[in-house]
């Protein structure tokens, strides 16, 4: 049986796990760690356990191998093996189906090459993240592990195994070299992220996914306003699905000691698509950004080097998220708009200031409203079912019905907690008051998803 982190399957894990793990001997808290995290993956499908641990033997030797040869041929060997063995793997499991039937829908003929094969959960976030061990090695930024146990700890962590952040070996390699300590702020901060993830998840993408659902099923059942809103919603779902599983995760992170980096930073508050990427799916950004991006050339080789790279770094980055015409779409629309950015220097950083001023507030909603039609593409399974939310967007008259006040509702409620934390950002006194505030919005809240969690499903990113 899965274990989602919403499920009592899995608050029945934890919970043991957690007892045992600060109860038993320091040096058996590691090996208990594996253990656990390869029973946590084996609950979804013990058949592709074995891809982890082969990945993670292959990198760990690779890594040792390019750390030792003196010459550059062994070194760039070794790290090609490393690639193509990740990226084989992932490849062929992933890409397999897609690639096969868009060649037989090119070519207008059946190869009865159909393989169903099944994509095993996580496998795009834990192949990068061993590969990023090679690569460091093999730049210079890294020292190999001492420990090999370290080494499948750091690969197969149960709390971000299956959908991220994708944790690269130099952020979380030194924090298992110190003895993790049980600390009652550990223990009180990681329960507090847990539960605020908890609730963006159940109460918030859950409830939008139950009237979002349907509509991208079959759109052309449903009125215009009722495909609008849809769209505009699957913008607060994924936001809040996501975000939800990043904070639960590294809520149990830190239940154990330790800390998984930041994945979101109020994306939607974005003044460009640059900004938007340091803000949303932090990691993956950053990961294309030093991996994909910067090898391909940057912004350091001319302008026609850094467009090129901009658009092939976010066309496979659309491709990571699954093998499908929309998601190459999907990455092809961020790709052009990033380069239309950077031709028009209208680029910021997420660290420039807001002056707030109506320029930025425009900016802020003409990047929301274009990141809302992408995900339009990004929704829809396939090009007929986007085509048909682009005719039904296109038609009228609108209506409001219950579905869509619904959907309003949701809309205002996301708008409105953006605009408290940026108050609280700018007005002290109003800061003062929050921590209370939330305290108490946050108890009902959780009381609330607490009732609806038996109705919670999958997360998202899952998928991916």
């Amino acid at each position: 049986m899965p274990m989602l982190f919403n499920s009592l399957h899995f608050s029945l894990f934890l919970s043991c796990l957690l007892l045992l793990f600060w109860a038993i001997p320091v040096r058996l808290r590691k090996p208990v760690l594996l253990f656990s995290s390869y029973y946590f993956y084996a609950a979804w499908d013990i058949r592709f356990l074995s891809l982890i641990i082969i990945s993670s033997v292959i990198d760990l030797v690779c890594g040792k191998q390019i750390h030792q040869s003196q010459k550059t041929l062994p070194k760039r060997f070794y790290l090609f093996l490393s690639l193509s063995t990740n990226l084989g793997i992932l490849g062929f499991f992933k890409y397999f189906n897609f690639f096969i039937d868009s060649f037989q829908t090119l070519i207008g003929m059946d190869l009865g090459l159909n393989l169903r094969i099944i994509l095993p959960v996580g496998i795009s976030f834990y192949t990068f993240q061993s590969m990023s061990y090679t690569i460091d090695i093999y730049r210079k930024k890294l020292e190999p592990v001492k420990k090999p146990l370290d080494f499948f700890v750091f690969v197969a962590f149960f709390p971000q195994l299956v959908a991220g952040p994708i944790v690269r070996a130099s952020e979380f390699l030194p924090q298992l070299k110190k003895n993790s300590l049980f600390s009652i702020i550990n223990i009180s901060e990681g329960l507090s992220l847990f539960g605020r993830g908890f609730i963006k998840k159940v109460l918030f993408a859950d409830s939008l996914a139950r009237y979002i659902d349907p509509i991208f099923t079959s759109p052309l059942q449903h009125s215009s306003l009722d495909c609008l809103l849809a769209m505009y919603g699957f913008a607060f779902q994924i936001y809040w699905d996501f975000s939800g599983y990043t904070d639960m995760a590294r809520g149990i992170a830190r239940l154990f000691g330790y800390t998984l980096p930041i994945n979101f930073n109020l994306p939607y508050i974005s003044r460009s698509f640059r900004e938007f990427w340091q803000r949303w799916h932090i990691s993956l950004s950053g990961w294309l950004r030093d991996y994909l991006y910067i090898p391909l050339g940057g912004s350091k080789k001319g302008a026609t080097i850094m467009y090129f790279s901009l658009f092939t770094t976010m066309l496979l980055g659309g491709l990571w998220h699954g093998a499908s015409w929309n998601f190459v779409l999907w990455g092809m629309f961020h790709g052009i708009l990033l380069a239309i950015e950077r031709c028009l220097n209208w680029s910021t950083d997420y660290r420039l200031a807001y002056n707030w001023s109506p320029i930025t507030i425009l900016r802020i909603l003409i990047i929301f409203h274009l990141n809302c039609l992408a995900w339009l593409v990004f929704r829809c399974k396939d090009l007929e079912i986007m085509s048909a939310m682009i005719r039904k967007l296109c038609e009228g008259p609108w209506s409001l019905g219950y579905v869509q006040m619904l959907m309003l509702f949701a809309l205002l409620l996301f708008a409105s907690w953006h605009v408290l934390i940026v108050i609280s950002f700018t007005h002290k006194r109003f800061a003062s008051h929050m921590p209370r505030l939330a305290g108490a919005l946050s108890g009902v809240a959780l009381a609330l998803a607490l009732i609806y969690s038996t109705k919670s499903g999958a997360f998202l990113y899952f998928q991916f």
